[in-house]
């Protein structure tokens, strides 16, 4: 079975008197990694489920004395779906400090729910980690290096969701992701309170899916669904809490010369972004093949900063008259630029970023060099 990246910096956190939670959208592997680290700690494991009732009316006795009796022989506690557990924050903060010798891990699909929820009672408590789909870093521990490369072209299509590793018919992969794009993700995103419209937040998933790489204009987005531009702000803010998308804001130090508006949109795995426009058509026969690179390469880097536990801020950079950059890493004082191309073309550093940022690094990946940026 694959290890997830993340699994030796969560077990290196965990310790009594902290929580270690786990984010990121379903069917991306909590459950089993949860598993994985429960059995790397030993047999004094307690694994409980929060969509099961009894575990919810468990938990929700909430005294110190209900803990201390329940989880006195126990190394580590671990509540999977934990965001079903009313008031989930409140009962891990008490089980915390009224079991000092406990060590314990919470998991959630609906991660703002669970964010929610757990933020003011577990400050100074927790430790956050975040779980997307298979990475390329994660994959190259079990497959060559020669076989990633061969399979790139279904990776843009399809993603790397992990239950499609164990499917064998691109027909049968197709059905796993519209399923999951219909029947999972829209479940989380829809339960968050404010959400009321199922068909207006379809729809702006699917202008989002097709504008990749793209500005986004909340105005032209706003027009198009018929709502008010803070409406379609507050519905992208949700996705991106619920890892379904992330932004790309525009890096700019000189405001006069350099793009500053929203930003860009990026979808977490290609193949929730294919399902929801209803394309899997062949590689070959496909118009935006850009868009998929440019999507996949920059989920990749970001699986990749994320697993490392590494920090840096990431945008996009244009000036006013076209010149443009895919990626800009932000580490403290430096700057990493990255051009992503799927053909061989290399262009050069535009002459505008190489005058403002002269300490800046450049980077063209594409086909030949992808596997040491991603890995």
């Amino acid at each position: 079975m694959l290890e997830r990246d993340i699994k030796n910096r969560i077990l290196s956190k965990l310790q009594p008197q902290k929580v270690a939670l786990l984010y990121g959208a379903r069917r991306v592997g909590k459950t089993v990694l949860t598993q994985q680290v429960a059995a790397s700690v030993g047999s004094n494991v307690i694994f409980l489920n929060g969509e099961e009732p009894q575990t919810v009316a468990m938990l929700s006795e909430r005294s110190g004395a209900n803990y201390q009796s329940l989880f006195r022989d126990a190394e580590l506690l671990v509540v999977d779906e934990a965001q079903n557990v009313a008031a989930i924050g409140q009962v891990l903060k008490l089980i915390v400090d009224t079991c000092p010798w406990l060590k314990v891990m919470a998991s959630g699909s609906s991660s703002f729910d669970l964010q929610q929820q757990v933020g003011e009672p577990l400050v100074g408590r927790a430790y956050e980690f975040r779980l997307f789909p298979f990475s390329l870093n994660e994959l190259s521990a079990v497959v060559p290096r020669t076989d990633l490369w061969k399979h790139l072209e279904e990776f843009l299509v399809y993603g790397c969701y992990p239950e499609l590793y164990g499917i064998g018919s691109l027909k049968d992969k197709e059905d796993y992701l519209y399923e999951v794009s219909q029947a999972y993700l829209y479940k989380d995103v829809l339960s968050i309170e404010g959400v009321k419209n199922s068909s207006k937040m379809r729809q702006l998933l699917q202008l989002l899916a097709y504008q990749v790489g793209q500005e986004v204009s909340y105005e032209e987005l706003a027009s198009k669904l018929g709502l008010s531009r803070n409406t379609v702000e507050k519905y992208v803010d949700l996705l991106c809490k619920t890892f379904v998308i992330y932004r790309l804001p525009a890096f700019s130090r000189n405001p006069r010369k350099e793009v500053t508006r929203p930003g860009k949109i990026y979808f977490a795995d290609n193949g929730i972004r294919n399902a929801l426009i209803g394309d899997f058509r062949h590689f070959a026969l496909r118009q935006d093949i850009g868009a998929l690179w440019e999507n996949y390469i920059i989920a990749e880097r970001v699986k990749k900063l994320n697993n490392r536990g590494e920090r840096a801020n990431l945008y996009f950079w244009r000036t006013y008259e076209g010149q443009e950059v895919d990626l800009v890493e932000e580490v403290g004082d430096e700057l990493r630029a990255f051009e992503f191309k799927w053909g061989s073309r290399s262009p050069e550093v535009p002459s505008a970023f190489a005058k403002l940022y002269p300490n800046a690094t450049y980077e063209v990946v594409n086909r030949t060099n992808f596997l040491d940026f991603a890995i």
